[in-house]
């Protein structure tokens, strides 16, 4: 089956323009522990100098960061998360989580975050509306884009 020239329409594939490139969610990590100086970014991150300055740059003018003057002199920066960036932080959460069960395997896990109850963080998904945990054979997908299906697109 040969590919469309257009893509389905997908919220998903939209987060991921904004936020999927390599470090910007690293990026995100960091501002929400509260390392926001480019310096601290940059030892913490790995990401080389320029690579950096474009992420903040995106997640900036996407509205994830906002910037702000620390020192006039040299002119310095700091990024902390706005309101949409505070909101990305659960999703961490479950990123996090999902590594430390798949990728590490619990073995020497490099941090724990402690929920305010002081028991140690797992997040879990759960529908707003009657509070069940997400699962996989719970949800059915309804396509609302004219001219989708869940399959794909329709015949033209």
């Amino acid at each position: 089956m040969a590919a469309t020239k257009d893509p389905r329409p997908c919220s998903i594939a939209d987060t991921l323009a904004l936020v999927g490139e390599k470090y910007s969610l690293l990026v995100l990590r960091e501002v929400c522990l509260g390392n926001g100086r480019f310096d601290q970014l940059v030892r913490n991150i790995g990401a080389p100098r320029d690579v950096l300055a474009t992420r903040l740059r995106r997640l900036v003018d996407g509205g994830i960061l906002a910037k702000r003057v620390y020192s006039e002199r040299p002119q310095r920066f700091e990024y902390r998360p706005t309101q949409a960036g505070l909101e990305l932080e659960p999703v961490l959460m479950t990123l996090k989580e999902w590594g430390d069960r798949h990728v590490r395997k619990g073995a020497d896990l490099p941090m724990a975050v402690e929920h305010a109850c002081g028991n140690e963080l797992v997040p879990v998904v759960t529908c707003q509306a009657c509070g069940d945990p997400v699962r996989h054979e719970d949800l059915t997908a309804h396509a609302q884009t004219p001219g989708w299906t869940v399959a794909g697109p329709t015949a033209a």
